[in-house]
């Protein structure tokens, strides 16, 4: 049933692309569509994931907002400390475990850290994520984890299984 409705919904928006949105032209649209799935779909092996408009609302309803305001911060951080040198700096290299599997998320989590001021993802491998941070806060892994990857990698963690 699942590449019925997934071969339906991609013929029906190919038709949608391709004429006009008339009232006669979305029925027939949807009656070729029909026939066509109902023809198609015993022959491919593919099936669409419907979770993806749900991993998809989590990243722009709860992880890009996050993201910017995490970035607005780091920005204001790095500004003062470039226009007050006084600041002291306690900058370094620290190792972050990552819970996170999957390769993607792994890639946005440190393409994220690397985007927000004052941190630059260096390498990763498969628990870790090897950081240059301008001021190190804490004392121990998790104190890091905390501070730099917490809320991205628990959004992460949602969106990518």
């Amino acid at each position: 049933m699942k590449k019925f409705i997934t071969t339906f919904f991609v013929l029906f928006a190919i038709w949608l692309i391709l004429t006009s949105f008339t009232v006669s032209e979305i029925i027939v649209g949807l009656m070729v569509s029909i026939v066509l799935a109902i023809i198609i779909s015993k022959m491919v092996s593919y099936e669409f994931d419907f979770s993806v408009f749900y991993k998809l609302f989590l990243f722009i309803f709860l992880y890009v907002p996050v993201f910017i305001y995490k970035m607005v911060l780091a920005n204001i951080d790095v500004a003062k400390r470039v226009l007050s040198p006084k600041i002291p700096l306690n900058p370094g290299f620290v190792k972050i475990p990552i819970n996170l599997k999957g390769e993607v998320g792994k890639l946005t989590l440190a393409n994220s850290v690397t985007l927000t001021p004052g941190t630059l993802s260096i390498d990763a491998d498969e628990d870790n994520l090897y950081i240059h941070w301008i001021d190190i806060k804490g004392v121990n892994e998790k104190d890091y984890k905390e501070k730099v990857t917490g809320n991205f990698e628990k959004i992460l963690g949602r969106i990518f299984k």
